[in-house]
């Protein structure tokens, strides 16, 4: 989808003065608290939390996936419900929030966010790269780099698996090190809401932010859906047909499970808390 980098960064702007600290309304997706927001609000909540510098906040780029990971875990949807943000991934999420009133235009996914921030900011806050497959974290640093001017204080592509305690004292003691004010953090869902929610206590990283499948594509390791695919809720059937053998349970069995929980909640025969 083309745009006009120019008019985005303007509308960026000049909404994050309006909102950097505007309450947002809130709705519920099978008991997972989601925030009525777009990119832009978003974007300001990021830069004001930068600004004030006072602790450490993650958001969560929440769709369907999310919300029934949720449903199979408890603890999930603690965390979920914990962030200091929930941004509406996914159209299924953005007409649930549209029907119980909200104004949702679009919905805010991983990818798009990024570049928004990167796009909006510039040179002006010290970013930090984690996840990824090895090298990748690299390549997407260069390349934000190279469009935006970033200030890239660090890269990390962790092992695909969990860290020992002392590789972890490690990762902490280089993300402190480096100081960044934004710590972009690409494991995928439910690992990186629960990389952020375990690590928030100890790090002084202004925001953290979930982002997915995002470095994969903006580095474009992975070929993103048409944009008339995105804005109908079809992505995830392009993904499906992308990378079928890893994502059919994802689509088939979690999106079955997510409409079948949502009818019985809108029908009133099951209430989700």
């Amino acid at each position: 989808m083309e745009t006009d980098h120019r008019d985005l960064a303007q509308v960026f702007r000049s909404a994050a003065a309006r909102q950097a600290q505007s309450a947002l309304a809130r709705f519920r997706v099978l008991g997972v608290r989601v925030d009525v927001a777009q990119i832009h609000d978003v974007v300001a909540r990021m830069e004001g939390w930068i600004k004030e510098r006072a602790g450490c906040h993650f958001i969560a780029v929440t769709g369907m996936h999310g919300v029934v990971e949720s449903q199979r875990d408890v603890s999930f949807k603690q965390i979920l419900n914990s962030a200091d943000l929930v941004a509406p991934d996914g159209m299924p999420v953005v007409w649930l929030g549209r029907g119980q009133g909200h104004s949702l235009k679009r919905r805010v996914c991983g990818p798009e966010l990024m570049e928004a921030f990167c796009q909006t900011t510039g040179p002006r806050y010290r970013h930090f790269f984690y996840g990824g497959a090895p090298g990748v974290a690299a390549d997407l640093a260069k390349i934000l780099s190279r469009r935006y001017g970033l200030r890239v204080v660090g890269i990390c592509s962790p092992p695909f698996r969990r860290l020992t305690i002392e590789e972890d004292k490690v990762l902490l003691a280089q993300i402190e090190e480096a100081a960044p004010d934004v710590l972009w953090v690409g494991l995928g869902t439910p690992k990186q809401e629960r990389w952020m929610y375990d690590h928030r206590d100890k790090l002084s990283v202004p925001a953290m932010v979930g982002v997915g499948a995002a470095f994969d594509f903006v580095t474009a390791r992975v070929k993103r859906a048409p944009s008339w695919m995105q804005e109908n809720g079809l992505e995830w059937f392009f993904r499906l047909t992308q990378e079928p053998r890893r994502l059919w349970r994802r689509y088939l069995i979690y999106g079955s499970l997510f409409a079948w929980n949502v009818s019985l909640e809108l029908l009133g025969l099951k209430k989700f808390q």
